[in-house]
């Protein structure tokens, strides 16, 4: 999957006091978008040695989130984390020749791996410093934290960690088949899986019965979790169980919400395996190996 990226390491350990330096990667963003160069085969981001003494005068390349207490063009840099041996800072509205803005959604397929998670993942953060900027119960500008990865309002003690959504993805089996779907509004060339978001009060394994209740009107019984996934797309973090169905397989939509919910058998799946996602390999499991072997 897409955050798989050994033998290098992923290191979000936090750092306020991280400066930018030769060798670093800068992921740059602006209106949801980030700066990148290159075809999808082979994407680059900007290090910082690419940076000349105009680009990081550049006022709105700047204002980072308005969060650092620095004035110095280097220190508007945020640090966010580390792959390997590179570093990689954030930045807003970075103009640089030769580079343009695509959307998170371009880079699905793209190449190297490493790079792009690191740009999906720098743009989850991203998102969470835009959207805190001023406390959200007293309106006052908020600040870095100094010892962990946190937000916090030097007025009323307000603090606002990460956004992290936990989401389950739930792969239905009965007599040799698998219950698949398709999201009204999503992919039409590929299947999907049960899927939702956790709600307050409730456990994982609750999320699992209700999602599949709602959107199936299908009951389950003996979940067995597969693996989670990281999902910057959506600020998640995916758990993957398969479970058998419970009493009747007659499927009724939840029209809202899926155009499509069928049974199939595993040599009607299409998909290939992409390295990508949670969904793709738990259906590509399932039609490579069913029935599973008892560990």
């Amino acid at each position: 999957m897409i955050q798989d990226l050994a033998p290098l390491h992923f290191d979000n350990t936090y750092y306020y006091d991280a400066r930018p330096r030769t060798g670093d990667r800068i992921i740059a963003l602006r209106d949801g978008k980030i700066l990148i160069r290159g075809e999808l085969t082979g994407i680059e981001l900007p290090r910082f040695e690419n940076l000349t003494d105009t680009d990081l005068s550049q006022p709105d390349a700047l204002t980072d989130t308005d969060l650092s207490p620095f004035r110095s063009p280097v220190h508007a840099f945020t640090y966010l984390f580390a792959i390997g041996d590179e570093r990689f800072f954030l930045c807003r509205d970075l103009d640089l020749a030769g580079y343009r803005y695509e959307k998170g959604t371009a880079l699905r397929g793209a190449a190297p791996q490493h790079l792009v998670y690191a740009a999906l993942a720098g743009m989850q953060l991203g998102r969470w410093y835009a959207a805190h900027r001023f406390c959200g119960a007293c309106g006052h500008p908020m600040v870095q934290d100094g010892r962990e990865r946190m937000l916090r309002c030097p007025s009323c003690g307000q603090m606002e960690y990460p956004k992290i959504c936990p989401c389950v993805i739930v792969g239905v089996i009965h007599d040799g088949k698998i219950l698949v779907s398709q999201y009204r509004g999503g992919f039409t060339d590929h299947y999907a899986l049960i899927a939702g978001f956790a709600e307050v009060g409730e456990t994982i394994e609750e999320t699992v019965a209700r999602e599949v209740y709602e959107e199936t009107r299908l009951h389950v019984k003996n979940l067995c979790y597969y693996k989670s996934q990281p999902w910057p797309y959506s600020d998640s973090l995916l758990f993957g169980f398969f479970a058998e169905l419970d009493g009747t397989e007659r499927i009724i939509i939840q029209e809202d919400e899926l155009s499509m919910a069928k049974w199939v058998r595993p040599e009607e799946i299409y998909e290939k395996p992409n390295h990508f996602s949670l969904t793709n390999e738990m259906l590509c499991r399932f039609r490579d190996e069913y029935p599973f072997q008892k560990s």
